[in-house]
């Protein structure tokens, strides 16, 4: 069963339902990792989906919306509480096979867990 907790935004993420992230700036732990291409706001199921760019070899990646620490509306910095290695390593994102496929969610739960900001 999924962790719905690491599918919604931490209360002090300071995310607002009605806010677009897309083409925000995705900053992890350790740095720079590239820009938000598409976002959820579905409640029990919100996430991101981040273009990684050259970082990567231009690999998107989904990131759940209970790993965001923080969103600088002013900046368009989206913080995520997790290192670039953790990212990388996130099962591979397929956007015409994986959204709403929820098997690829519980993978990305296992490997992401619950130990995100507010959790």
């Amino acid at each position: 069963m999924t962790d719905g907790s690491l599918w919604g935004y931490a209360p002090s993420a300071g995310h607002t339902p009605d806010a677009d992230l897309t083409g925000y700036k995705v900053e992890a732990l350790d740095g720079h990792i590239g820009k938000v291409d598409k976002h959820s706001n579905d409640v029990g199921a919100q996430y991101l989906v981040v273009d990684t760019g050259p970082w990567i070899f231009g690999k998107e990646v989904l990131l759940p919306a209970g790993t965001v620490a923080a969103v600088d509306h002013e900046d368009e910095v989206v913080r995520v509480a997790r290192t670039k290695e953790q990212i990388k390593g996130a099962p591979e994102f397929d956007k015409d096979t994986h959204l709403g496929d929820p098997g690829y969610r519980d993978q990305l739960s296992g490997h992401y867990g619950t130990d995100g900001p507010g959790h």
